[in-house]
């Protein structure tokens, strides 16, 4: 071992100059949360590729330990800096042996179906993934269930979908919104369907939208209590084909690879603080509920970014409160971690979160139940 480490840190100088790298990114990181996106545009970044600067970072203190160097004492200082922001990926959090009885607790679903795989070429996959999604949900039984990237077909139709869960699920009511095309008759947006009734239903307006990303809410009442609940789907990223080759096992060449890591880039530059605004319009209407919140959906973006701090401001993240461990809702191409979220009023209590191990969509289903 110590002829190993002789021939190591003969590199010493290679070591310090990539610890000085690592560590100046793990700060900017912890400043993406507080900074809004625009402010300097390329900051964001280091939020959405901190799980990786941690990990380099961790390395590099076991190295410096190895080698007994002050330059751990450094690295270990840099990381106590980040102090709680390293629990928004690495959770602590415990679920209470018991919860109360069913018909005291809200269980909510939050799903990003991606049209059901509508797109799918092979019509017997298309179906099956789609019927797949039907009878996980129909497993779960959630009392309510938010939709994003919803599809339903008005009648005739060869591809049900809202019909088919509202009388699976014994759905009492439902709220949507969608961008709707003539042809084919066709919805494309977000739904939320209960068990029970909604006495309020209402969207949030969203402006300069030209992402067809939707808020909608609904006040459902289950026995005595009252929840409001918002059905979020904040800015995506829209890559195309071409951009997504670029994380794939199928070879393209540099000029290509290039072409394509420059598109990325730039959609996420445009994307960072147009979640933001929206982020920050969702909030400010929440804040004139007169019920308890819960607020869930596809956030597009990790907890370490500006607007997961907005929510985490002044709600609690259920995933946190209820796990322990590393969690990712993305099952798409690109590695993205966990940007689907159920965050609920502090006045609540959160229980049995879950997130789907199946892959039936780019995203995993969340749920978990919430109570007073």
């Amino acid at each position: 071992m110590a002829n190993i480490l002789k021939k190591i840190f003969r590199f010493a100088s290679l070591f310090k100059v990539l610890t000085i790298i690592c560590l100046c990114c793990l700060l900017l990181a912890y400043l993406c949360p507080f900074v809004y996106p625009s402010t300097f545009w390329i900051l964001p970044f280091f939020g959405l590729a901190y799980p990786i600067i941690l990990i380099c970072t961790l390395l590099l203190l076991f190295i410096w330990i190895l080698a007994k160097s002050k330059w751990a004492i450094i690295t270990l200082i840099v990381l106590l800096i980040g102090g709680k922001l390293h629990f928004r990926m690495f959770t602590l959090g415990s679920e209470p042996d018991t919860i109360p009885a069913k018909e005291n607790c809200f269980h909510i679903m939050s799903y990003n179906v991606r049209l059901f795989d509508l797109y799918n070429w092979t019509m017997s996959e298309k179906y099956e993934n789609r019927d797949s999604i039907f009878h996980y949900i129909e497993r779960e039984n959630p009392d309510v269930i938010c939709f994003q990237e919803f599809y339903h077909q008005d009648k005739p139709t060869e591809f049900p979908t809202r019909d088919y869960l509202i009388k699976a699920l014994s759905i009492k009511d439902y709220h949507e919104r969608y961008s709707y095309k003539l042809k084919g008759r066709q919805n494309f947006g977000i739904a939320m369907l209960s068990k029970y009734p909604m006495i309020a239903k209402g969207a949030v307006v969203i402006e300069n939208n030209d992402d067809d990303n939707y808020c909608i809410y609904a006040d459902i009442v289950k026995g005595t209590d009252t929840l409001r609940i918002y059905n979020v789907h904040l800015r995506s990223i829209k890559f195309e084909q071409d951009e997504y080759a670029a994380f794939g096992d199928n070879p393209i060449n540099s000029q290509e690879q290039k072409s394509a890591i420059r598109k990325i880039v730039d959609k996420l530059r445009i994307a960072f603080p147009k979640r933001a605004d929206q982020a920050l319009t969702v909030i400010e209407h929440m804040e004139t509920s007169p019920y308890p919140v819960v607020i869930c959906g596809d956030f597009n973006d990790t907890p370490m970014s500006y607007t997961y701090n907005q929510f985490n401001k002044t709600l609690i993240d259920s995933y946190r409160n209820c796990v322990k461990g590393i969690g990712s809702t993305y099952a798409g191409k690109v590695p993205a971690g966990r940007i689907d979220y159920i965050f609920h009023s502090q006045s609540l209590k959160s229980a049995n979160f879950k997130i789907q191990k199946e892959i039936y969509s780019d995203h995993r289903a969340i749920s978990c139940y919430i109570y007073k």
